[in-house]
């Protein structure tokens, strides 16, 4: 097992496939292979999804936190696998437990904290915090599915 300890934008794009404007992660500040992964998602006020979710009062869709969460979790199962990044694709397949506690705002830093729980052929489940300020404000549990290209 190989320890990396981060990942720039540049090595995200060439692990999964998430383009503008849905790459919901901008950087992995660190991760061991087949155990777990730090990830940021620098959340600014010119995301397109503050333009109607709301107007005046602008926070992060929930769904998006839990979808950036599982963009984290994607990379380390990405990362912990010898094969090319390109002969497998991953499916978010289920989240269990999430629980939101605090509002995501522009101007604030998610910091993704992701395990693995379970890996079995190509199945993986994950458990996920999320931070803000050292404040938990999301957790879920998360499973994926990789699928032959």
């Amino acid at each position: 097992m190989t320890e990396l300890s981060q990942l720039g934008i540049k090595d995200l794009l060439s692990l999964i496939p998430h383009r503008y404007p849905f790459i919901l992660i901008d950087k992995v500040v660190d991760i061991e292979e087949n155990k777990r992964i730090v990830a940021l998602k620098n959340v600014t006020i010119n995301e397109p999804f503050f333009q109607g979710h709301f107007p005046g009062d602008p926070v992060m869709p929930g769904v998006l936190i839990l979808e950036s969460m599982a963009q984290a979790a994607c990379v380390l199962a990405v990362s912990s696998r010898n094969d090319a990044p390109d002969k497998f694709r991953y499916y978010f397949t289920a989240i269990d437990g999430a629980r939101f506690k605090k509002p995501v705002r522009p101007g604030d830093q998610l910091v993704h904290k992701v395990s693995v729980t379970k890996c079995r052929r190509n199945l993986w489940s994950f458990k996920g915090e999320s931070y803000v300020d050292d404040v938990l404000v999301t957790k879920a549990e998360l499973m994926c599915a990789a699928k032959e290209l």
